[in-house]
């Protein structure tokens, strides 16, 4: 059998946008045809957000974006107030970002190693990146660590993700973690699906410790929150990688917002990025032309392009990044909107 650490030796890299100026290679796509037009297309959507004053930038993250080398990517986005709120499945913000900020790291692999020895050796796999198993017990362990420390009672997601940034800032961790950066440049993170990742495993042994009186996450109030965050902000835009939950959350904070209190515009802007099929009427593959019918997209500036999120993210954030709008760009700091959360 081959040793443990045979398998993890190449840990992935995270891509710097910095690094290269490509915007004439995406000026160049907006004469051509297919997918390329289409990012094209959605590069210029994503520089006007940054260009109006009055637009609030909501990134969306599913699939598994960090442990396939975007974290630093996110992380700029978030230093460079190109993104004011992020709302992401539980994958990437707990088991992946909390994760690598506790000092662990993924690895490249292949989809054609032996699944079988891979649990044999205590490795999980995503596709060809690989994880320790041991190293996501501690991630789990220390959720688990953090619900103890936390007085008992009915959180939002957003508020324990606080604790979790005050968790690695406490320990000197996490400098190029999402969580952290997020948390210090007031960037909110809502993960409406939270015990679907890591943090549930902890969240469970906590409310088995603890039956009487315990940490819940509550994700009416993560809904709650985001649509007073709507609210408050005159525009809105989303930057959609993937689809799912983070998706339908963040688009239907403008029917709750309606709900709320009349006049509230519907998303003035909207990228989605996804290989998803619209055929089978499944949310991830839904058009933003679709979502205008529910009023929650503008169709003046919306694009959908059809790739897998790892090869279009890095074009569009580098684009807009160097294109440079962010400069002008006043910081949202949309978490000061919001209650801070307090340790026992």
């Amino acid at each position: 059998m081959n040793k443990k650490s045979e398998f993890l030796k190449n840990k992935v890299q995270h891509i710097n946008i910095a690094e290269t100026n490509i915007c004439t290679l995406i000026d160049a796509m907006q004469h051509t045809a297919f997918q390329a037009r289409n990012l094209a297309r959605a590069a210029d959507i994503y520089h006007k957000m940054l260009e109006d004053k009055e637009c609030t930038i909501i990134l969306c993250i599913a699939g598994s974006m960090v442990s396939s080398g975007m974290k630093k990517i996110i992380v700029d986005m978030i230093k460079n107030k190109m993104i004011d709120a992020i709302v992401s499945n539980g994958a990437n913000i707990v088991d992946q970002d909390f994760f690598e900020g506790l000092g662990f790291s993924h690895y490249q692999g292949s989809p054609t190693l032996d699944d079988n020895q891979l649990r044999e050796l205590a490795i999980d796999r995503i596709y060809d990146t690989l994880i320790n198993e041991d190293d996501l017990r501690v991630c789990d362990n220390t959720i688990l660590e953090i619900a103890n420390s936390l007085k008992p009672k009915a959180y939002s997601s957003r508020e324990f993700i606080i604790a979790m940034a005050q968790y690695l800032i406490k320990r000197n961790q996490g400098q190029d973690s999402i969580i952290r950066n997020a948390y210090e440049n007031q960037v909110p993170i809502f993960v409406p699906a939270f015990s679907d990742c890591s943090a549930g495993f902890g969240l469970v042994m906590h409310q088995e410790q603890h039956p009487d009186a315990h940490v819940q996450i509550d994700s009416v109030k993560d809904f709650r929150e985001l649509t007073q965050l709507k609210i408050k902000s005159k525009e809105t835009g989303l930057f959609m990688l993937g689809g799912g939950v983070p998706k339908n959350f963040a688009q239907d904070i403008v029917v709750a917002a309606e709900m709320l209190q009349e006049d509230v515009a519907m998303h003035k802007y909207a990228i989605q990025i996804t290989v998803a099929d619209e055929r089978d009427g499944a949310l991830s593959g839904s058009t933003l032309k679709e979502a205008c019918s529910w009023g929650k997209v503008d169709t003046t500036y919306e694009q959908m392009i059809y790739c897998e999120a790892t090869i279009a993210l890095p074009l569009l954030a580098a684009y807009a990044y160097h294109k440079g709008a962010w400069k002008n760009r006043s910081a949202r700091q949309c978490n000061a909107i919001f209650p801070q959360v307090e340790y026992l």
